[in-house]
C-alpha cells in the first residue's frame, strides 16, 4: 500500500508538526503530545478533554478550540493515549473551574483515562468524565466492553463545549454531555478494509463485492457481510438501526460521517438517501452535518449518527465554533 508518510515509527509525530505549523492558534507539544487551544487556561471556564488513538482525524486533536474542546491527546494509531498525556493536558487547560474528559468507550481509553483522574485529582485538580457509547452495531465487541463510542464524541464535544464557553459549572456540563450521548446512536458500514502505517496491508479481508455492516472505527466486525448495496439500501438499513434503538419523539441532528476514503460527492448522495429515510419515518431533522469527522484511516464507508435536541442543545449545538476542522458563527 502506498503512503504519503516517511516511517510509521514517525507517523504520528510528523502529523503533529504539520498541525502546529498550519495552525498558529494552537498549542502543539509534539514530544509529549498534546494540543491545546492557546489561551488555555481561560479564566473560570472548565476545560475539556479528550483524546484517542490516531488514525481518526480530525477526532480529536481537530475539535480543539473555543466552542469546543481545551486540549487533546493523540496515542499512537488505534492505540489509547497514555495516562501522563491525559494529566499534562488537564493541568494546562485547568482554570479552577474543573476539568471534564470526554472518553470513548474502547477498554484501553477507558482505563487510561480513569487512572488519568485520579492523578489529576491528587494535583488539585477536579476532573469528571463522560464515556461516550453510541454505537447501536454491537454490543461487547474488539476493544470494548459495551457499546463503541464513536461519531456522537462530535457531538458532545461541540454542544459540551459550548456550555463550558458560557461559563457553565462543571455539573451543568458534565449534565449536558450525558444528555447528549444518552439522546445519540450511530451505526457505520466499511465498503473496504483499512490500512495501518505499521501494517502496510488490509487489516481485515473484504472482498470485492461485499460490505460489512455495523463495522467499528478500528476495523471491528459489524453485525453482518452481505453483497454490495445501493446508497438507499445501505441508508435504510443503517438509519433503521439507528432508529429503532433511539425511538426519537422530536427533532434531530444529523452527522453523515465519512470514514476517510469516502468522497463527499457520494457523502452527500448519501446524505440525500438518509433525509429520505427519516422523512419517511416522521422524524424531523434540525441540522445536518456531512463530511469525514471521525474517520478510520484509509477505509471507505460511513457512519450515520442521530442525537435527539431540545431548544436547549439545538442553541449550544449552533452556538459559535472555531477548530481546525468545525467552525461557524464567529
Amino acid at each position: 500500500m502506498k503512503m504519503l508518510i516517511n516511517v510509521p515509527e514517525t507517523v504520528v509525530a510528523d502529523a503533529l508538526r504539520g498541525m502546529a505549523a498550519a495552525h498558529p492558534e494552537l498549542t502543539v507539544d509534539v514530544e509529549n503530545r498534546v494540543v491545546v487551544r492557546r489561551d488555555a487556561p481561560v479564566a473560570g471556564k472548565v476545560g475539556l478533554v479528550s483524546g484517542g488513538g490516531s488514525g481518526h482525524e480530525p477526532l480529536h486533536a481537530g475539535f480543539v478550540g473555543p466552542g469546543m474542546l481545551s486540549a487533546a491527546c493523540p496515542g499512537e494509531v488505534f492505540t489509547s493515549p497514555v495516562p501522563d498525556q491525559m494529566v499534562r493536558a488537564a493541568a494546562a487547560v485547568d482554570s479552577g473551574a474543573g476539568v471534564l474528559f470526554v472518553v470513548k468507550n474502547y477498554t484501553g481509553d477507558v482505563l487510561n483515562f480513569e487512572m488519568a483522574a485520579e492523578l489529576a485529582e491528587d494535583k488539585g485538580i477536579q476532573v469528571a468524565q463522560v464515556v461516550v457509547d453510541d454505537d447501536v452495531a454491537v454490543s461487547d465487541s474488539t476493544f470494548t466492553a459495551g457499546r463503541r463510542g464513536t461519531g456522537a464524541t462530535l457531538f458532545v464535544e461541540k454542544i459540551a463545549g459550548a456550555a463550558a464557553d458560557e461559563g457553565a459549572p462543571l455539573d451543568r456540563v458534565v449534565a449536558v454531555a450525558r444528555q447528549v450521548n444518552g439522546s445519540s446512536r450511530s451505526f457505520g458500514v466499511a465498503l473496504s478494509s483499512v490500512t495501518t502505517p505499521a501494517k502496510g496491508s488490509p487489516t481485515f479481508d473484504l472482498p470485492a463485492g461485499e460490505l460489512e455492516l455495523g463495522i467499528g472505527i478500528h476495523g471491528e466486525p459489524g453485525r453482518e457481510r452481505r453483497s454490495m448495496m445501493t446508497s438507499g439500501e445501505i441508508a435504510d438499513f443503517a438509519v433503521h438501526a439507528v432508529l429503532e434503538d433511539l425511538r426519537p419523539t422530536g427533532p434531530v441532528l444529523a452527522l453523515v460521517n465519512g470514514m476517510g476514503a469516502t468522497p463527499l460527492l457520494e457523502l452527500y448522495g448519501f446524505n440525500a438517501e438518509v433525509q429520505r429515510v427519516l422523512s419517511e419515518r416522521g422524524v424531523p431533522v434540525a441540522r445536518t452535518l456531512v463530511g469525514n469527522y471521525v474517520t478510520s484511516l484509509d477505509m471507505a464507508g460511513c457512519s450515520v449518527t442521530l442525537c435527539q435536541v431540545d431548544e436547549e442543545l439545538l442553541r449550544l449545538w449552533d452556538a459559535p465554533v472555531e477548530t481546525p476542522a468545525l467552525r461557524w458563527g464567529r
